[in-house]
């Protein structure tokens, strides 16, 4: 009987992060995720395989998650956030789905997410708790649902032309709100 496996496609320049110093990343996703890695390094074709011992077919897509990960340019430790809590999750953003495949568009958009030396992209983290990567054609989120939420909205507004200002603006606004409903939670409530 075949073993169920997914496909995932990762651009050729970063399968070197994939497979890491002497395939230690590549042995650490397949062993963590119980998932066989038949890696084409001309391609960046993946093929990820269900291991025989494995018992549960999802880790396949959180397999498949981690991959992509490192192929939209998370590095291999921050890519493995989304193994260690079930609420962290991986959103990516087509930067071609928002402006057509215009380069030059393209390329001042990223610009634009980056900001001058990193500031931008390194506040949008800062601000929210989440890790961002711009790599290629898209900009990649990882955290948790609130986090992840707020930096793709923050991000959203400067591809639709919003100042920075008001993008950070918008960010110190969400991240007081999200602390609020962090702090809720642990209150006591008062016995009905």
């Amino acid at each position: 009987m075949a073993r169920p496996s997914t496909f995932v496609k990762v651009p050729k320049e970063r399968i070197g992060a994939l497979i890491g110093p002497d395939g230690h990343v590549k042995e650490s996703v397949e062993k963590q995720l119980s998932v066989e890695l038949q890696i084409d390094s001309q391609t960046g074709d993946i093929t990820i395989t269900l291991s025989p011992k494995a018992t549960d077919p999802s880790l396949l897509f959180r397999a498949r998650e981690v991959i992509t990960a490192i192929g939209r340019g998370f590095s291999p430790e921050r890519a493995f956030k989304l193994l260690r809590n079930d609420d962290i999750i991986l959103l990516v953003i087509d930067l071609r789905d928002m402006v057509g495949r215009s380069q030059s568009d393209i390329k001042r958009l990223k610009g634009r997410i980056i900001g001058k030396e990193g500031k931008t992209r390194r506040i949008i983290e800062e601000l929210t708790d989440a890790n961002v990567s711009v790599h290629g054609n898209t900009v990649a989120i990882i955290g948790d649902m609130d986090q992840a939420e707020a930096a793709r909205e923050a991000i959203e507004m400067l591809i639709r032309g919003s100042q920075h200002r008001t993008m950070y603006r918008f960010l110190h606004k969400k991240r007081r709100e999200l602390k609020k409903k962090r702090l809720e939670l642990w209150e006591p409530r008062a016995p009905l």
